[in-house]
């Protein structure tokens, strides 16, 4: 066919697939496959639609079509490999371009697409061998290097014996030594042959490399290969020659990178931290190490005057390491040069971030040091003065006992900070929109003072006072995120979750900080959903949150394999651990598991919608997590003696973690596993894609149904006393009915015929590798042996719903916020779609029959009644508390709550009164919303 009239027939494909329109797409591909039956391109083509499209089954088909003719036209190879990789066919991919290297040695193209579909899937041996392959053809030095990584990275699985690794970096070592060109020749090429010599601990023969004229250019003007220099002349003990460095860049070069410093003092004190025990003379060096460095850092400071910190800021170092090893009797030294800082940076924002890790000091020490402090007079008069202002009170704050944070106390401070941000607030006047007030800070310190008044004791109100100097202060700065990271935290708190969400979506988190912050707003947040009434706000937020992870498998791989191409070896370490941690996100399996929840409530229950989440948290149970997230991000300007502000404003006082994490899916794995047919064997079969990679922790290699069973203290210390009656619950009912499940259960040969004949009614073919003649069977039939005999309702199931309604009662006589009596109404629903899960296979009434389950059902049914009458007795009082919140009473009462905020005037009624409509209409909104949703489901489940 001529080239011109197939470009003319292809070119419309490709524009709809790039425009989205994927319907088009397969019309186009329809026509053109009616002319050419067997076109590869175009099926390939075809099937990326498809799977763009969501029709996964018929796209199979094509793509196994297609494969199987083992394509090597570069067009073809690019279309499937979007669409295996869209499948989550990472090893089809491989194979694909193994297949098309070997038809074509010759071609180099092909050789580094099939390295790279090795390197995105982390087959590193295969990898090395590709490129072994690719040297000897091509004679590309660059392709040593690709071998040389690949080994570095199998070295680095935790899939790798111990004793694998050294051979392993001896054959990486000795590449490098054959290799025709030095590694000096690129910076990253010199990062690698280094990291070879580390690893193998050949310290006197990465001095050489260092040595050498082209080393030292290169580490003196890459940062990647100098902070391994660093690393590699503190392990090989060569202090000395560090500090010497160090020195000369400090007073030559002019260098003050803060680096260079701790590379000073790291070596001054080398001689004394090796070991618990010293010799005299060792400490006597050492001593003199310490003058010299005194010297050096003095003669910095005074050089480098107001220009610079890091001299001072070193001596303050100095002074702390000396008390440490026991150089100096007390901290009198550190005291003076801590106010010798304060005359000096007093009036710089980083004041106190900078000598934070020097306020540790004893009683005698700190008591100088808050004398000195009370000395001194804020002034607000001026941008510098106010900002030095600023500073006294976040020190001064640092420094105050336990005995005087009490409510009123912090209450009293709360009041004085207000008044010094009102003071402030003209210095900025001027500045445009978009910038942040100097007295910013101010407001936060306030509402960090009515937080902590709140923990120790204090009422609500203190949370109502923090809310409205917060917002205040957002329309001073609007972009100020340290202000609406509080505000989140408050407004869960209080109950009003649609202002978190708000303030929460105004931060505008992009790509990876939905991993990192997420958690301010999803932690826990099916307490908040209203899903069940068919507002799936938080629902949706799950899912956008979740896109990083998406990308993460996409665009990371990319990432990698451009680090190979650019020669940027340094940077693919770094971009596996990225891809790494994503992937095995902790945050990540949380929000799954929150939007599972959430899903049961709004979602009707049926086989469907538990095989697949069922096979979904079963990989996610297989995970080893890495916690990612942000937990300092909120600021902390709370005394020394006390939790952080962020600990103090957690909702529940206990945040989610793994353990949590682990408790929740032993919960909903054995209650999906006991109502799905769907076993490891069926599971096999029909899963599309690779399996994730399996975890090499000790822990997950036993047996599935063994760690289930298995209950950990640190897994029970994450969760709420009313979470661990749930999972108490769900245990209970669990061993109650696993006998029956695993009786009726058809056996997996029915449920793969079952599949296969749905499979081809819907493709028109069956599932491959499938006997279809099991479906004969209504998979009902009696067993040969025995059914189990139905036993009494266990106590801990039949008692739980009134020991839930006994919580909520009290908690609504102690006058508990919102988020306490939603979140064990929350957990009483759960229960009982826990339990209709449970029970879903004992419904039709012929297993009934056949099973003599007459009994157990009418169990089931006396359970049922008692969970819909507790729930809609919750629901009446969620009613009455929601007309009382959005009253104009409890607005007035709001108001008046927030005398402190209000007490200079700047602050006005309307403005108060605004802020108390808000948060009360927010309130009610999930209050009543919340109720309405219970009663639906409950309705539903009836």
């Amino acid at each position: 066919m001529d080239v011109a009239a197939w470009e003319r027939q292809i070119r419309p494909i490709y524009d709809a697939l790039d425009t989205g329109s994927n319907k088009s797409a397969i019309l186009s591909c329809n026509k053109l496959l009616k002319k050419y039956p067997n076109n590869d391109l175009a099926k390939a083509l075809k099937a990326l639609a498809m799977v763009r499209s969501q029709k996964v089954e018929e796209s199979l088909i094509l793509c196994d079509e297609v494969l199987a003719r083992k394509p090597t036209d570069d067009a073809t190879l690019s279309a499937m490999s979007h669409v295996l990789r869209g499948l989550g066919r990472h090893t089809d991919v491989v194979k694909m371009f193994e297949d098309a290297f070997k038809a074509q040695p010759g071609n180099e193209e092909y050789a580094a697409q099939t390295f790279f579909a090795n390197a995105r899937i982390g087959n590193w041996r295969a990898a090395q061998q590709i490129a072994t392959k690719m040297h000897k053809t091509f004679s590309e030095d660059r392709y040593v290097h690709w071998y040389v990584m690949a080994v570095l990275l199998q070295a680095k699985d935790p899939a790798t014996p111990e004793k694998m690794r050294d051979l392993l970096h001896g054959l990486a070592h000795r590449q490098l030594l054959a290799s025709p060109s030095p590694s000096y020749v690129l910076a990253d090429r010199l990062y690698q042959h280094l990291t070879v010599l580390r690893e193998l601990k050949l310290y006197d023969d990465a001095q050489k490399l260092l040595e050498h004229d082209t080393g030292k250019v290169m580490y003196n003007n890459s940062l990647v290969v100098d902070e391994l220099r660093r690393e590699l002349w503190q392990s090989s003990g060569r202090w000395t020659q560090e500090r010497e460095l160090a020195v000369q860049r400090i007073t030559e070069k002019k260098d003050r990178n803060w680096l260079e410093f701790l590379s000073v003092l790291d070596g001054t004190f080398a001689g004394v931290a090796s070991s618990a025990e010293t010799s005299e003379e060792a400490r006597a060096d050492c001593k003199e190490q310490i003058y010299k460095t005194s010297e050096l850092f003095t003669r910095v400071s005074e050089e480098d005057g107001l220009k610079d910190r890091s001299g001072l800021l070193g001596l303050l170092e100095l002074a702390k390491r000396s008390k440490q090893y026991g150089f100096s009797p007390d901290f009198t030294e550190l005291v003076l040069l801590l106010q010798k800082y304060w005359h000096k940076f007093g009036d710089k924002a980083c004041f106190y971030e900078d000598v934070k890790p020097y306020l540790d000091l004893d009683a005698d020490d700190l008591s100088r040091w808050v004398s000195f402090l009370d000395s001194q007079q804020p002034s607000y008069d001026t941008e510098a003065h106010l900002r030095r202002a600023i500073n006294w009170h976040k020190t001064r704050r640092f420094t105050i006992p336990e005995t005087e944070i009490t409510p009123e106390l912090e209450s009293a401070r709360a009041s004085q900070y207000i008044k010094a941000y009102i003071a402030g607030l003209p210095l900025g006047n001027k500045l445009p929109e978009t910038e942040l007030q100097p007295a910013d800070d101010l407001a936060i310190l306030a509402a960090h003072a009515f937080i902590s008044s709140w923990s120790v004791g204090g009422s609500e109100k203190q949370l109502y006072n923090a809310s409205v100097i917060l917002e205040y202060g957002l329309t001073k700065s609007r972009h100020s995120y340290h202000m609406r990271l509080l505000l989140i935290q408050i407004y869960r708190l209080l109950g009003a979750s649609s202002l978190a969400l708000e303030h929460y979506r105004d931060l505008n988190v992009k790509q990876v900080q939905n991993d990192t912050l997420s958690h301010l707003i999803l932690a826990r947040v099916s307490t908040f959903s209203l899903a069940g009434s068919g507002d799936i706000t938080y629902s949706n937020e799950c899912l956008e949150s979740s896109h990083i992870y998406m990308n993460n498998s996409q665009e990371t791989s990319d990432w990698i394999v451009r680090a190979f191409t650019q020669e940027k070896y340094s940077q693919i370490p770094d971009l596996i651990a990225l891809e790494e941690r994503l992937d095995n996100s902790l945050q990540r399996d949380l929000v799954k598991l929150e939007h599972v929840r959430m899903r049961f409530t709004h979602e009707p229950i049926n086989s469907e919608l538990i095989d697949m989440e069922l096979i979904e948290l079963k990989f996610n149970f297989d995970r080893f997590h890495h916690d990612n997230r942000d937990l300092d991000i909120i600021s902390n300007y709370q005394p020394r003696c006390s939790k952080s502000t962020f600990e103090q404003s957690l909702l529940f006082k206990k945040l989610p973690g793994s353990g949590w994490l682990f408790a929740f899916l032993k919960i909903y794995i054995r209650a999906l596993q006991h109502a799905s047919d769907v076993d490891d064997t069926v599971e096999a079969k029909l899963l599309i894609g690779d399996r994730p990679k399996q975890s090499h922790e000790p822990e997950m290699q036993r047996p599935l149904k063994e760690r289930l069973a298995t209950r950990k203290q640190a897994e029970l210390d994450e969760l709420t006393p009313s979470e661990l009656a749930v999972y108490d619950f769900a245990t209970a009912l669990g061993d109650w009915l696993e006998p029956h499940h695993d009786y009726i259960r058809p056996p997996p040969s029915k449920v793969l015929a079952d599949a296969s004949k749905q499979a081809e009614a819907k493709t028109g073919r069956p599932l491959q590798g499938i006997d279809a003649t099991d479906s004969a069977t209504n998979g009902q039939s009696k067993k040969d042996e025995e059914a189990p005999q139905v036993r009494e309702v266990p106590v801990s199931i039949a008692g739980f719903f009134d020991d839930m309604l006994a919580s909520f009662k009290k908690l609504v006589e102690e006058g508990a916020l919102p988020p306490e009596l939603l979140h064990v109404a929350t957990l009483t629903q759960e229960a009982l779609l826990l339990f209709s899960i449970e029970t879903m296979r004992f419904k039709p009434a012929s297993i009934v029959k056949m099973h003599k389950l007459g009994a157990l059902v009418a169990d089931c049914k006396t359970i049922r009644a008692k969970a819909v009458a507790t729930l809609k007795e919750m629901t009446t009082e969620l009613t009455k508390i929601s007309e009382k919140e959005g009253s104009s009473e409890r607005r007035k009462a709001f108001v008046q709550e927030c005398r402190v905020a209000q007490e200079d005037g700047q602050i006005d009624h309307d403005f108060v009164l605004n802020i108390a409509k808000r948060v009360t209409d927010s309130r009610k909104k999930v209050q009543e919303g919340m109720a309405k949703s219970i009663v639906k489901i409950c309705s539903k489940d009836a």
